[in-house]
């Protein structure tokens, strides 16, 4: 009996295999014919219980896109799709590539949120399915302005473009818009003057870092940009914070945060006075995080407008608002 070492690689490799790589070898009709599709298999392949699924896909591939700015200029960004279709009970899977293939065909139109109700359809039919949803997120940039100094530079916007498709074929379009302001605490603002004018001692309020996300549903037939959202944020709001700053800058700031003191409370229902006045959108949610430079923990509100099979307030991924 021979001792030599068994390579487990090659163990029960028939001998006649070859371990190599074919470049020149074409692929032809008849051949793509004949590959195994094992997730599209049989209803008695199926394992686990025979229930339909919600939502099956993929996330997370990235591809440069055309966005349109609200001046009707292309800018080419970065973006992140998540696109996902239902599957009946008697469906073993579906052909993931297809959703990302099917993507790709609409990848050089300049993209607006109304171009996913095209790619959507595309899904129900390519993939037989009854509904359909997909997710583009990117970040956005504005020029800003500094306070007084007059100089700028670009402030970045998380955003997210939404669309679904439900069986009926409704189409619902989705924008998500993350906006990072501060937050000075009016209490805070109220023991320091209390400080200062009963013990003559100075202090200093504490604010912070604050984020809100809006999302919104737009009506039918109309169009919200992302600077609408951004103006809306801003005139609730107040207080974004700058990119690039010269002393007289600074100190603009903090008369800034003076003069609009703001609570989260406060902080999300300005926010819903602003967008609830906007015709243009259908129904919206609102969360808001300040991250207290006073506690080891965050301040957090949701509200939102209530419609009937819309959104509600039970948004809970506050961690997604740190920033």
């Amino acid at each position: 009996m021979s001792n030599k070492p068994t390579n487990s690689a090659s163990a029960g490799v028939d001998a006649a295999l070859q371990r190599k790589y074919d470049s020149n070898f074409q692929v032809t009709p008849d051949y793509r014919a004949s590959l195994p599709d094992v997730q599209n298999g049989p209803v008695a392949e199926i394992q686990g219980a025979q229930i339909p699924i919600q939502q099956v896909g993929i996330s997370g591939f990235r591809l440069p896109l055309k966005f349109l700015t609200a001046k009707n200029e292309q800018v080419t960004l970065e973006a992140m799709v998540t696109g996902t279709v239902s599957l009946s009970g008697e469906q073993k899977g579906i052909n993931m590539s297809r959703l990302m293939r099917v993507f790709y065909e609409f990848k050089d139109r300049v993209f607006i949120p109304e171009l996913l109700e095209e790619i959507l359809l595309r899904y129900k039919q390519e993939l037989q399915c009854t509904r359909a949803r997909l997710r583009v997120a990117f970040n956005y940039p504005l020029l800003r302005p500094s306070l007084r100094s007059g100089l700028e530079g670009y402030q970045y916007y998380q955003v997210v473009y939404e669309g679904t498709l439900c069986d009926l074929n409704w189409f619902r379009k989705f924008i998500h818009f993350d906006f990072v302001y501060s937050s000075a605490c009016p209490c805070s603002a109220e023991l320091t003057e209390h400080a200062r004018d009963g013990r003559h001692t100075y202090g200093i309020p504490h604010s912070q870092r604050s984020k809100a996300r809006v999302s919104v549903e737009v009506q039918p037939g109309v169009s919200l940009t992302i600077e609408d959202l951004h103006a809306h944020c801003l005139a609730a709001l107040h207080t974004e914070t700058q990119v690039l700053v010269r002393r007289e800058d600074e100190q603009a700031f903090a008369e800034l945060n003076g003069a609009f003191q703001k609570f989260v409370e406060d902080a999300a229902r300005l926010l819903y006075e602003q967008v609830d006045g906007d015709r243009r959108i259908r129904d919206f949610q609102i969360a808001c995080a300040h991250l207290e430079s006073l506690h080891s923990h965050d301040a957090v509100a949701v509200v939102c407008k209530g419609q009937p099979n819309g959104f509600d307030a039970s948004f809970t991924d506050f961690a997604s608002l740190v920033c």
